[in-house]
């Protein structure tokens, strides 16, 4: 266990109510670590994951079943359908809300999930970006349907270079939504990201960040876990989603990392190796970027998620936070 950069106790949230924050990349074992942690102290569990929001994603998700749903109580899952959107926005409304309404009960509000934005917009809030305008949104589409995505990238680089350099140029939600932002304000998205956010988050916050010692290691797990998401009817339940839901290759559902990669699959544009090859590519992809992120957080704690005793040692410093 080491922390980094460890910050003094800020005597301003001394009086503060506590909640924990379990962070990690995918297949770090969050969710396991959290179950132990329920057995010994009175928590409940507000999920931070943009994928589990979305009803009947369970296999993909590694959504927790039921049994265990009705054992221990679970916030912000099964939220929306899967053509539905969900924004970080929403989010924190929602997990500010139950995070209170935990503390009113007695308990503590643990948040565990892999979705940093999530969790930086609780601890950093958000920016100050306008509010979604479909009509102008359906103009931008109606223009790439003319053009094509990487033609809107070219607008978007033309007026905001930033943000276009960090975003791909077939990935058409970010395009649109960066679009629509310099459109409606007149100014570039990445300039307005640089405006000093206040977050105000009133709770005393124990942050823990499970952190692989062995890269290598995480992606053996990560693998295996995929493989077992498959023989466990991962591809049925991408099928049964596209049958009842209308989806588009723009609908943020279908494009969490494995429900991707499976839609590609089901849509002969590539077969069964490549895509597991593609899936398994992407989160390693994504658990890179998860601890980048996690490890530019100043003062939190971090356990080794490979470490056998884990659960024990998390266990052991939150009865003395």
């Amino acid at each position: 266990m080491t922390e980094r950069r460890p910050q003094p106790r800020d005597k301003k949230t001394e009086s503060y109510p506590p909640a924990i924050f379990l962070m990690g990349p995918t297949a770090s074992g969050k969710s396991g670590v959290a179950l132990e942690i329920a057995r010994d102290l009175p928590v409940e569990i507000v999920s931070v994951d943009s994928a589990q929001v979305y009803r009947h994603m369970d296999i993909g998700t590694a959504k927790p079943d039921a049994q265990t749903r009705a054992a221990l109580p679970h916030h912000l899952i099964d939220l929306r359908e899967p053509h539905e959107r969900y924004s970080a926005a929403e989010f924190v409304g929602d997990a500010l809300a139950a995070m209170r309404k935990i503390t009113e009960r007695g308990n503590t509000p643990l948040l565990t999930g892999g979705t940093m934005l999530y969790f930086r917009a609780l601890l950093e809030g958000l920016s100050e970006l306008p509010s979604a305008d479909h009509g102008l949104r359906s103009e931008i589409e109606t223009k790439a349907k003319k053009i094509g995505w990487p033609a809107m990238h070219n607008e978007l680089l033309r007026l905001d270079a930033a943000s276009a350099a960090r975003i791909h140029p077939t990935d058409s939600q970010r395009i649109q939504r960066a679009l629509e932002v310099c459109y409606i304000t007149g100014k570039p998205m990445s300039e307005i990201f640089k405006t000093p956010r206040v977050s105000g988050l009133p709770y005393r916050i124990a942050h823990i960040a499970l952190i692989p010692t062995d890269r290598k290691l995480l992606h053996h797990r990560i693998a295996r876990r995929f493989e077992e998401m498959l023989k466990l009817g991962l591809i049925d339940e991408v099928r049964a989603i596209r049958d009842k839901f209308p989806l588009s290759n723009t609908s943020p559902s279908m494009r969490c990392v494995g429900y991707k990669q499976v839609c590609m699959y089901l849509s002969d544009q590539v077969d069964a190796t490549e895509m597991r090859e593609m899936a398994l590519a992407a989160t390693r992809q994504l658990a890179k970027r998860q601890l980048t992120w996690l490890r530019s957080m100043k003062g939190s704690i971090e356990f080794d998620c490979l470490d056998d005793n884990l659960p024990e040692q998390v266990l052991r410093y939150l009865k003395n936070f």
